[in-house]
């Protein structure tokens, strides 16, 4: 417990001191271990890039609460860094099953984790206001007890409701009912990111690498933007590496992209020392 407090003092502080910081997100053990050694200050889960590695789609009917937090511990148990989690939509409808996924969180180590309102369901893609806000303030409720920094995500920009007045309403509610960092991934441009830091007083993250329209640390740093993950876009990369490097042997016969590729002995200067 005295290990966990200690990385929670350090990603609040990261909160908390001025300008706005990174957190990047690796997808397995390996990625943590090198995202760690090149310096970053607090690593996030992806739920997109660990789906990827198993062969499958992110979504909530694609991923059970045990293997997310199987996936989350193989990161927190791979650095020294805080850790925090995409915990999808609570793995439950009810605000209970929102407290338990916290719960369950911080038992594995994660100091942080966010609960966003979206149902997986394509018929009602988001959860009512006032269920989405009990569900937000029972899992507030829950990380109050705990070393967690709870974020909680508006899905609105995700799931096909470019509503930005309402996003900023359940924002605004869930930053009420107790949580500490607000987002809302997939905002259109510069102007609604703005408007929406704006409009709370607590910490926005903002997702990097998801849409086409770019904007550097700087640019979301004087917009108001405290924290900036890059969801499942490192993943992506990797996996763009991958598909390129095996087209080009298939479709040319070379293997130039070997150039490109890191080294053996740099992957392996990043890795654990293995023992028998």
């Amino acid at each position: 417990m005295a290990d966990l407090e200690a990385k929670h003092r350090v990603f609040v502080a990261l909160h908390e001191r001025p300008g706005a910081f990174v957190v990047a997100n690796p997808w397995d053990a390996g990625s943590s271990r090198i995202l760690t050694a090149l310096g970053y200050e607090a690593l996030a889960t992806t739920s997109a890039g660990f789906a990827f590695a198993v062969g499958r789609r992110d979504s909530t009917a694609s991923l059970s609460r045990d293997a997310i937090l199987e996936n989350a511990r193989a990161i927190v148990d791979a650095t020294h860094l805080p850790v925090t989690a995409d915990l999808e939509d609570g793995f439950g409808t009810d605000p209970e099953a929102c407290a338990l996924t916290i719960a369950r969180a911080s038992e594995i180590g994660l100091v942080g984790g966010s609960i966003e309102d979206a149902t997986g369901d394509a018929a009602s893609p988001i959860f009512d206001f006032g269920h989405a806000v009990e569900r937000v303030a029972a899992a507030a409720e829950a990380a109050r007890r705990l070393p967690f920094v709870l974020t909680a995500r508006a899905e609105n920009h995700l799931c096909g409701r470019p509503d930005l007045d309402d996003t900023i309403r359940r924002l605004q509610a869930f930053e009420q009912a107790g949580a500490h960092v607000l987002y809302a991934p997939n905002l259109p441009d510069l102007e609604a990111i703005r408007a929406v830091c704006a409009a709370i007083s607590r910490p926005v993250n903002v997702v990097a690498g998801l849409s086409p329209r770019q904007y550097t640390v700087a640019e979301l740093e004087a917009a108001g933007v405290k924290r900036i993950s890059v969801g499942g876009s490192f993943a992506r990369a990797a996996l763009g590496g991958l598909a390129r490097a095996a087209r080009e042997v298939l479709d040319r016969g070379t293997f130039t992209y070997a150039a490109e590729a890191m080294s053996g002995s740099e992957a392996r200067s990043y890795m654990a020392e293995a023992t028998r």
